[in-house]
């Protein structure tokens, strides 16, 4: 279930009003400055901080 296009305009991140990148294959919303990720159920982003995945503070190994 894809978001509105239209919804997806106005949205930006409750953590830093940054802007959001959609990710229809995760169905996640992910914040371009922070890096919070917002689930995406049942077509409803859910704007949350307590519920955002947060990024990892340690450096990824490659």
């Amino acid at each position: 279930m894809s978001v509105d296009p239209e919804l997806l305009e106005i949205l930006v991140c409750p953590n830093d009003r940054g802007e959001l990148d959609y990710i229809e294959a995760e169905s996640v919303l992910v914040c371009r400055s922070c890096g919070y990720r917002y689930p995406i159920r049942d077509g409803i982003p859910v704007m949350l901080i307590d519920e955002a995945e947060k990024p990892s503070s340690k450096p990824k190994r490659s």
